[in-house]
């Protein structure tokens, strides 16, 4: 059994202002997005500028926090918020969704497209590997704030996390940050590496996420409120990702037949 190392989620306070870790990691995903995005908007096979990009990233801000917090109130605690409405707003408290937080960044892809002549599929293509840098700081924060912790284990890599029950869980934020934030990103940024249809990096985004957040999934506690959600296995984070998996899955065969028809911006540059 391993140690959960005490973190304080406060990482600077000044007077009665305080500075949270889990507020940071959010910062720390958004630049590095940023800074990953200024640099592939200097390639010359997309319409995305390093101008463009300043721009996007607060589009993409709005939509992850908008997103996120509706999704996850919608989602995940209908019952509480529809009693008190005035609490979604107050996102200090906690409650986000990764699948309402990508509505939300679809949503602004959508706009800004249609605001700088350019296609949706083109921006989800640029975007999609600045995603998972956001993801495993995202989920460092749950590490560090000792939330979403996994199920019991019997294994040595077991940690007891405070107000968890005392018995040792899955430190499956860690597992998510991982595959969620490192693998994914490694596939992505290989895969995006070559000429694809246009959709493509996308749909490959939303096939890998998917699969890695519901393997993910049994590893960790499900929300309590909810408990499992359908065939008495399976959590709200599976059924969203089912969707997920059968489209990106889908877009992939359909797209690898229509190469020909979609070139992306890239290998049509060429």
């Amino acid at each position: 059994m391993l140690s959960y190392p005490y973190f304080d989620p406060i990482m600077i306070s000044v007077g009665p202002l305080h500075l949270r870790w889990y507020g940071m990691m959010y910062v720390f995903g958004v630049v590095t997005g940023w800074l990953l995005g200024r640099y592939r908007a200097r390639k010359p096979w997309n319409k995305m500028t390093p101008v463009k990009m300043d721009d996007f990233i607060t589009w993409a801000v709005v939509g992850v926090v908008l997103g996120g917090r509706l999704g996850y109130c919608l989602l995940y605690n209908l019952p509480y918020y529809s009693q008190h409405p005035l609490k979604i707003l107050y996102v200090w408290e906690g409650g986000m969704s990764f699948h309402g937080g990508l509505l939300g960044v679809l949503v602004a892809c959508w706009f800004f497209g249609r605001a700088n002549d350019m296609l949706f599929r083109e921006i989800g293509d640029f975007v999609a590997p600045l995603v998972p840098p956001g993801l495993f700081f995202g989920r460092l924060g749950n590490f560090i704030n000792a939330e979403l912790w996994g199920r019991p284990t019997d294994g040595w890599w077991g940690m007891v996390f405070p107000g968890a029950g005392g018995f040792p869980r899955h430190p499956s934020q860690l597992y998510e940050a991982g595959l969620e934030g490192v693998l994914l990103f490694i596939v992505l940024w290989c895969y995006s590496a070559k000429p694809r249809p246009r959709g493509c990096v996308g749909a490959m985004f939303v096939l890998c996420y998917g699969i890695f957040r519901f393997i993910v999934e049994f590893a960790r506690e499900p929300d309590a409120q909810l408990g499992f959600v359908a065939l008495d296995w399976m959590s709200m984070g599976q059924v969203l990702c089912l969707p997920m998996i059968v489209f990106g899955a889908g877009y992939l065969v359909w797209a690898s037949r229509k190469e020909s028809a979609h070139p992306t911006l890239e290998s049509s540059s060429r």
